[in-house]
């Protein structure tokens, strides 16, 4: 058995001990560190935080040699257990990585437990060390004997359970038959824990039901594991919990009323990532079948995993009595909207942007709204139309090819044909061909079209001034309005703005913010701008186009739909 013992070696300068046990080396035993961690797709060099490495059996030093970034070799003799120690950075409050200081603790195994090539189907056991005074563990992963010990079957489920340590709030609710506990850190005075739970019980039962009815899910313990931050927000998903970050203005408080936006955020967060318990977890890509630490692994099917899921995630706020279907249209318009106000979707298709997910998804930067699409959200998007057209077909839903999908391919793997050819089987060649062409293609889905067909109004509202011009503004070193980013075939690409750009006035005005200039320009006039490039001053002409590239739109539920819209309507989002 590996045997792992993590210690607090020191809270202030953030550094985790490790200690890692190997019975009966092999005379040269590789040891690694990850590269990346599964549900986040980019290579994110965790070796670079390990220091001090030294191995040991017995009394006797053995010698570790590394061989590139994150892989060492040790040089055993004999087969007495070889003893590797080492201290591990861990200054990141996000859910990827790991995280230590006087008042908290956080890891996940990809970023402290070098792996033991060959020995990867071993049972894996984690120790954590002396904590500090009044600290408690929360993980999923299986208590083994010993004070604060735990054990998986191999490597791959020890890297699948987070662990959260500190002087955290606890909850906990059974639901179709598996114990869910909820843990909070950094939760403000007030947090009302009670609405939490309630709410999540809500969200978990509805998603157990829609994968096995009336049957148990395939875990019996789960644990919510929610850091709450001034300001951030993110989940990743493991197999049996989930490690989520969000603003701690958004958690519920005691005496609150209504469903707040922040909340709602906070709920479909909380969906999306245990959705994920089933989507990618446990139903795959085939190509995830047998993850590879030590590089990039690849798949076009992230829109399916990720895209779909996203669908699922407010939906099932729907389903579960939570959110209400006006409400959720709205929430609805704001993702096409984010997709409709890309024009990356011209560019690349979802599932190449699935493929790139690991050098450009991650990676943002002032052209990725001109060169990308997120397969998030138009994947979403092209769930919520395949669904529509399932159910304007009669024949099945896209519940109906989910479940499918997981009781033929849950060993396999899926493959894009299996999704085609499970469309197919469901309901038509026909469609399965149309989910083709929405998939590698980067024309405009037919998305108005169908939700019309469901009883869905579509209106307009105006777009702010400066998207209106297709331009990203923030905050600048010296007039307080910064081009962030330019909207290609937008009036201000037209006009040879770009970012960086540094507005100092219009028409001659000194501004401090964009909007200032609505106070005398006339609607539809060309403003002469003053900007700072390169410590340079510019004058350059904005004329607005004729055509917005952004025309913003709202979804409303039509008052009295035709006999048909309205089934499907009610099939879909419930009386």
């Amino acid at each position: 058995m590996i045997a792992y013992r993590i210690d607090v070696a020191d809270a202030a300068t953030h550094r985790f001990r490790v200690t890692l046990s190997v019975p009966a080396p092999e005379a040269e035993t590789t040891l690694s560190l990850p590269v990346w961690i599964p549900g986040s797709y980019m290579v994110r060099e965790f070796g670079r935080h390990l220091s001090q490495l030294q191995a040991t059996q017995g009394k006797q030093p053995v010698v570790l040699e590394q061989l590139d970034k994150t892989t060492w070799r040790a040089a055993c003799k004999g087969r007495g257990t070889l003893t590797v120690q080492y201290e591990a950075y861990a200054f990141d409050t996000s859910v990827r990585t790991a995280y230590l200081d006087d008042s908290r603790g956080f890891f996940n195994a990809t970023s402290l437990c070098l792996r033991v090539h060959g020995q990867e189907a071993q049972p894996h056991q984690v120790q954590i060390g002396t904590l500090p005074k009044g600290w408690d563990v929360a993980t999923a992963m299986p208590v083994a004997e010993g004070k604060r010990s735990y054990l998986s079957a191999d490597y791959d489920e020890l890297v699948d359970h987070p662990f959260e340590l500190g002087t955290f709030w606890r909850g906990e609710f059974e639901t179709n038959g598996a114990r869910h506990e909820f843990v909070v850190s950094g939760a403000w005075p007030g947090f009302d824990g009670e609405r939490l739970l309630a709410d999540t019980k809500r969200i978990c039962s509805t998603q157990i039901s829609f994968w096995h009815g009336k049957k148990k899910p395939p875990f019996k313990h789960y644990v919510f594991m929610l850091n709450a931050v001034e300001d951030g927000y993110g989940g990743l998903e493991h197999r049996a919990s989930t490690a989520l970050i969000a603003n701690r203005r958004d958690l519920p408080r005691a005496g609150m009323e209504g469903l707040p936006d922040g909340y709602l955020t906070l709920l479909g967060l909380i969906s999306h990532e245990y959705f994920h318990t089933w989507n990618v977890k446990r139903l795959k890509p085939r190509e995830f079948l047998h993850y590879d630490y030590t590089q990039e692994n690849y798949t076009q099917l992230l829109w399916l995993f990720e895209g779909f899921t996203s669908y699922y995630d407010d939906l099932m706020l729907v389903r579960a009595g939570i959110l209400d279907a006006p409400r959720y249209l709205k929430l609805l318009a704001r993702t096409v909207n984010g997709v409709g106000a890309s024009p990356g979707r011209q560019v690349q298709s979802v599932a190449q942007s699935s493929f790139d997910a690991w050098v450009k998804y991650y990676r943002s930067d002032e052209n990725t709204p001109n060169s990308t699409i997120s397969y998030y959200t138009k994947g979403s998007l092209i769930a919520l139309l395949l669904d529509l057209r399932l159910r304007a077909n009669g024949k099945t839903t896209l519940d109906d090819l989910m479940r499918h999908l997981w009781t033929q391919h849950l060993a396999s793997g899926v493959t894009e044909e299996a999704v085609f050819a499970a469309v197919t089987e469901l309901d038509s060649a026909a469609l399965a061909d149309e989910l083709r062409s929405w998939v590698h293609g980067r024309g405009e889905l037919p998305l108005l079209a169908a939700l019309a067909a469901a009883g869905v109004g579509q209106g307009s509202e105006a777009a702010g001034w400066a998207p209106s011009f297709g331009l990203k503004l923030s905050e600048g070193p010296i007039t307080g309005v910064q081009v962030k980013g330019v909207l290609a075939g937008s009036a201000a690409a037209a006009a040879g703005l770009s970012a960086g750009d540094e507005l100092l006035a219009i028409d001659g005005w000194r501004i401090r913010r964009f909007d200032d200039a609505r106070s005398w320009v006339a609607p539809g006039a060309a403003m002469q701008l003053t900007l700072v490039r390169g410590q340079r001053l510019r004058e350059l002409t904005l004329k607005p186009a004729a055509t917005p590239l952004v025309a913003p739109l709202t979804l409303s539920l039509v008052d009295k739909p035709e006999a048909a819209a309205l089934a499907l309507r009610q099939a879909w989002l419930g009386r």
